[in-house]
């Protein structure tokens, strides 16, 4: 069993730290505030994933430090480069193999399902940030300095997926409520959504596989389903009556990012709702002999997970 630093202790941060402990080794899980789950084998940190000699005195004698940070829509352009910069080089400094959290906004606006090996030529400044992030770590590999990997998803869902998600707070809760959800462009176009815990576990495939290393994989997803299939699924799973599906007005989005940073954030990224938008998995799934979750029993545990959640609030 070995050391692994985990940067990151969001929706996939957490899982990945569980993953690790199950299988026994020692886990560092490293956060701004210190959070993430209580486990045997998980020992929490407070730290800023920017401050280089703090992630490199955390990382000593690690063998895998996974990367899954994710800073603010509105402040990647600031917070992504010193701490990209800063994980990578806490990698090479301790000899440890490096395994980043990555999307797929490293693409062109696709017109066919994503592969790994497509230009990286995004239209949207976030995606950028991220193709600059992986070419650095590429780099580094090629030269011999750390061996580096990129596990990319498409849009999370899933226990523990809140504001952020697509499918999260302003999805799950609202239909089970028998309200009408919105969504961010048209509802009747093929989308892929990307479990967490399938993220969680292909980061930790990729880390223990040697065949992971200097490349790009996606993480095995299911078949796409447009928006309204997937609230009608759910509601059927749920056992709760469907009450629609509606796509948000482009000038609806554009007046409430007036008011908010992060709703402004989406504009750019609202060219993966207004196109199909499919990703292609089979490599790491042929590769390491990964699945993806079948869509019935992912959406089963997200109504669990909500129902819980909801039943908690209410009980305060």
């Amino acid at each position: 069993m070995g050391k692994h630093v985990v940067a990151g202790a969001g929706q996939v941060g957490s899982q990945v730290a569980r993953l690790l402990a199950e299988q026994g080794h020692e886990v560092v899980l490293v956060s701004r505030s210190g959070s993430g789950p209580d486990l045997p084998g998980v020992r929490r940190t407070a730290a800023d994933a920017a401050d280089r000699e703090g992630m490199a005195r955390l990382t000593r004698e690690a063998d895998v430090l996974y990367n899954c940070v994710n800073p603010p829509y509105h402040r990647w352009a600031g917070d992504w480069p010193p701490m990209a910069g800063s994980l990578l080089a806490a990698a090479e400094s301790a000899g440890a193999d490096y395994v980043i959290l990555g999307n797929l906004y490293v693409y062109a606006a696709p017109e066919r399902p994503m592969r790994e090996d497509d230009p990286l030529t995004p239209p949207s400044a976030k995606g950028a940030v991220r193709v600059r992030m992986w070419r650095e770590a590429l780099a580094a590999h090629e030269a011999g300095r750390v061996r580096v990997t990129e596990v990319r998803g498409s849009d999370y869902f899933g226990p523990g997926c809140l504001g952020q998600s697509h499918l999260g707070e302003r999805f799950v809760p609202r239909l089970l409520a028998g309200r009408p959800v919105r969504c961010l462009g048209a509802p009747d176009l093929p989308h892929s959504w990307t479990y967490v815990p399938d993220v969680a576990r292909a980061l930790v495939t990729a880390a223990a596989d040697e065949r992971s290393w200097g490349r790009a994989w996606h993480v095995p997803t299911a078949e796409p389903m447009t928006v309204r299939q997937v609230a009608d699924r759910l509601c059927a799973l749920a056992g709760v009556p469907d009450p629609g599906v509606k796509g948000m007005p482009h000038w609806l989005l554009r007046a409430a990012g007036l008011l908010s940073p992060m709703i402004a954030e989406l504009e750019e990224m609202r060219y993966q709702f207004v196109r199909p938008f499919v990703v292609d998995s089979t490599g790491f799934q042929r590769t390491f002999g990964v699945a993806p979750t079948p869509m019935d029993e992912a959406l089963t545990a997200t109504v669990a997970w909500w129902r819980g959640r909801l039943a908690r609030a209410a009980a305060r």
